[in-house]
């Protein structure tokens, strides 16, 4: 049975508010305000964050102050695309790498495309930007770019990208829509892909048959998961498994935004169940599985953002069995885009319709 969670107060900037949830009372707060469109979020070892912006910008939040970073790829910010994700290296300590993914202008369309970088010693400007991947230049529309990038434990990176609003793409594995992709860090294909070497098939693939999948992360054992848009219902949870096909669009929970049905029904031979759906859609955006010691009673668990109705999803985790038990809910979760677990266990999320992160904590 699901617990909501409504917290109706009016927040100002920089305001901490006790927010009631089932495990207990957190505390949220603001820690960036004023952003256009935020899309992704950072936190740096020194406490400051990089936020990007959809439109382009790569923001430093430092001090209470914002102030663009220099030198951020080129991007369409047309439709869905624009400046999307950011991600650490896990030895960003030492060799101020980061991992960004946008939509790159091709021809006349745009794709998804995974770029890397290192942050200037003063945080003021992102030095030696190479794309490290773009996906095969079919898209031209404004929709469907996935796009998460994630670093695996062996330092391969998972990319995310959407079928760009055509949905047979996402069953051709001659393209990169609909897919996982993953690559070496410095954009080679890894050796053992499952799709190497096979004729006519993309060599970056990892799985296909996704719809739009705008949440990735790992679980403890380092399992890759993602949360991904369907059409009207099945929006879905899913373990991403090597070679696997996930079914877009011969198989979905959902039906066409016509009220039509879509493909072929829920289920077909060869084609992977989600490990959970809901129905109605709410438009999932940000995954995390928490990993922390700040909030123990959550270890374990798995928590995604919902766009469409604001607030954040918090499911329990056991296998591959997964199960919504909670919807967090007040004024902080309108629209949240991104959420991520911080260094020091706290939760960091983007609430686009406040254009502001806050981070909770105990």
């Amino acid at each position: 049975m699901h617990r909501f969670v409504t917290l109706a107060l009016v927040l100002f900037p920089g305001a901490a508010l006790a927010l009631d949830t089932e495990r207990g009372a957190v505390t949220v707060t603001p820690v960036v305000t004023g952003l256009d469109e935020p899309w992704g979020v950072a936190a740096l070892p020194d406490g400051s964050f990089l936020v990007t912006e959809r439109d382009g910008q790569l923001m430093l939040a430092r001090g209470g102050e914002n102030r663009e970073v220099s030198g951020a790829p080129r991007v369409v910010a047309q439709g869905q695309g624009g400046l999307l994700d950011i991600t650490l290296a896990r030895d960003f300590d030492t060799t101020r790498t980061l991992f960004l993914t946008y939509s790159k202008l091709q021809g006349r369309g745009s794709g998804t495309a995974l770029a890397a970088a290192e942050l200037s010693a003063d945080g003021t400007r992102l030095e030696n930007l190479r794309d490290l991947f773009e996906s095969a230049p079919v898209g031209r529309t404004g929709r469907h770019y996935g796009s998460r990038v994630v670093e695996a434990p062996d330092g391969t990176l998972f990319v995310t990208t959407g079928d760009r609003g055509d949905r047979p793409s996402a069953q051709d594995r001659s393209n990169h829509n609909g897919a996982i992709i993953r690559v070496t860090r410095d954009g080679n294909v890894p050796a053992d892909n499952p799709f190497v070497g096979q004729d006519g098939i993309q060599p970056h693939i990892w799985s296909y048959g996704h719809r739009n999948p705008q949440g990735a992360g790992l679980d403890a054992d380092g399992e890759l998961w993602t949360a991904e848009h369907g059409a009207r219902g099945g929006d879905e949870v899913n373990k991403v498994k090597k070679g696997a096909n996930f079914g877009w669009p011969v198989i979905s929970y959902g039906v066409h935004y016509s009220g039509a049905s879509i493909g072929e029904g829920t289920a077909q031979e060869g084609m992977e169940q989600p490990a959970f759906y809901w129905d109605p859609s709410m438009a999932p955006s940000g995954l995390m599985i928490y990993q922390g010691d700040m909030f123990p009673e959550w270890q374990g668990d798995m928590f995604v953002g919902s766009l469409k109705f604001s607030y954040i999803s918090r499911l329990d985790m056991n296998g591959e069995t997964v199960r919504e038990v909670e919807q967090i809910e007040g004024d902080e979760t309108l629209r949240v885009r991104d959420i991520v677990e911080a260094p020091d266990g706290s939760i960091l999320f983007i609430s686009v319709g406040n254009g502001t992160v806050y981070r909770m904590t105990r």
